[in-house]
Order: structure tokens, then C-alpha cells, then sequence
């Protein structure tokens, strides 16, 4: 997906050039594919409350939004230029009245908002890689603002006993969460592992974690067949609602 200052979805729009992280097909996939509506068995409590752990441009709370009709989501983000964009595009989306927008850090908000249904994370995850001279992007980037052990305690604080949390993450940072998680109690009950292609390694997983024991399942994404440029079949299914060319 080409970056764009401003990305047309079918029902909002994503403004985003104040913002260091821009629309990307991974995001838009998690977006897609985490269960926002109680259809998954592991949490098939009603959803009433849905939070997005640093939205960002507010893309995956405007998703959350429009695949849940009547949710209320809350939407966190510590940077300042990111949470006045997020602000700008909700505010002029369908949703805005079903969307609250919060500037504080994940660990400071988890005293005294409730508890959600579902969590959607698309979190920082370099922790050694080289810095970027712009501190926006290394905020978007790196995790010293939010370690993977503070995030979890996070969500073990904000989530219901029944509920979800949904995160998107590389296949080796993917696997360091997940022990953290499990030792605070979260089981990982399914991951979809995102190529670009069949011929192309995993590039990403979208893990979904609850309080509950179980098997993990496990399905593969790709987004192109082979050719790099045909959206696969299954991509174009579960982005129908959201891409303007589908």
C-alpha cells in the first residue's frame, strides 16, 4: 500500500500528515480481523466497550467503530501532533459521537476507565534498531514509552473477564509478548500469520488473547498472489468493507 497524506476509506477518512506512522495493510488487516461484535467463541459476551491502545490517526478505532454499530470505543495517544490528527478525523467520520479520544499514557489510564470488551494494540515493538532523528517516529517505533511488560499489565487491568485483546505484532517481538502474557494469565487463543505472498516468509502475526485456556488456532493471510500485485481473493474479502477499489 502506497503512503498517502490522506487515505479514502469506504465510509471515513484518514488524514495523516502529522502523524509519523501512516496507513499501513497491516494495521488495516488487523482492523479487519479482530472479532469488534462477540462472533468469536472465546469471548462471545456481548461488546459494548472497545479500547485502541495508541490509535494513532485513529484508524483502528474508526474500524472498530463501523463493524460495531452500536459500541462505545475509547482511543489512547500519548503524542501530541498524533492525537490532534486522530481527533480531526473522527471528528468529521459517522462515528464520532461513539468514539472518545484520550492524550495520557496507556499506564496512567488504566487507573479508574473500567474495563473493555475487546483491546486492540498495534504497539511500538523495536527495542535496539537504529534511531530515527525524529522523535515522532521513534516514539511510533520503539517501546520506551511503552515496554511490552507494561502493556500487558495494562490489559490485564482494563480487559473483562471475557473479554479479547487483539495485537499486532512481527513474528520474534510476536513471541516475546506472548510469554509475557501468559505468565500474567493471557492465553493466546488465535494468531493469523500475514505474508505478502506464498513465496514470502511471515512478515506479521494478529494474535488474539483471553483469560480463558485453549487451543490457538492458527490461519495464513497472504495479501498478493505470487505475481506481488493481484490482491489474493481472501485479502479482498476481508478488506471489502473498508478499501474503496474493492
Amino acid at each position: 500500500m502506497p503512503v498517502q497524506i490522506v487515505f479514502s476509506f469506504k465510509q471515513f477518512t484518514i488524514q495523516q500528515d502529522r502523524t509519523a506512522m501512516k496507513v499501513c495493510t497491516d494495521a488495516c488487516v488487523l482492523g479487519a480481523y479482530a472479532d469488534v461484535t462477540g462472533s468469536e467463541p472465546a469471548g462471545s459476551e456481548p461488546v459494548n466497550r472497545i479500547l485502541d491502545i495508541g490509535t494513532g490517526t485513529g484508524l483502528l478505532a474508526l474500524m472498530a467503530a463501523q463493524r460495531n454499530a452500536t459500541a462505545l470505543v475509547d482511543a489512547v495517544e500519548i503524542d501530541e501532533a498524533a492525537f490532534g490528527q486522530a481527533q480531526e478525523n473522527v471528528a468529521a467520520s459517522p462515528f464520532a459521537q461513539r468514539i472518545s479520544l484520550f492524550r495520557e499514557r496507556i499506564q496512567d489510564f488504566s487507573v479508574g476507565y473500567g474495563q473493555y470488551d475487546r483491546i486492540l494494540t498495534n504497539p511500538p515493538f523495536y527495542t535496539n534498531h537504529l534511531r530515527s532523528p525524529d522523535a515522532a517516529v521513534n516514539r511510533a517505533l520503539h517501546t520506551d514509552d511503552l515496554p511490552f511488560e507494561e502493556l500487558v499489565q495494562a490489559v490485564r487491568q482494563l480487559m473483562t473477564p471475557e473479554g479479547l485483546w487483539w495485537v499486532l505484532l512481527p513474528p520474534y517481538e510476536s513471541g516475546r509478548l506472548a510469554e509475557l502474557a501468559q505468565k500474567a494469565g493471557l492465553q493466546p487463543f488465535r494468531r493469523l500469520i500475514l505474508r505478502h505472498h506464498t513465496r514470502k516468509p511471515a512478515f506479521r502475526f494478529v494474535t488474539g488473547y483471553s483469560f480463558k485456556t485453549g487451543t490457538c488456532v492458527e490461519e495464513t493471510l497472504d495479501i498478493y498472489e505470487v505475481d506481488g500485485r493481484t490482491y489474493t481473493s481472501a485479502f479482498r474479502a476481508l478488506l471489502r468493507d473498508f478499501y474503496l477499489i474493492f
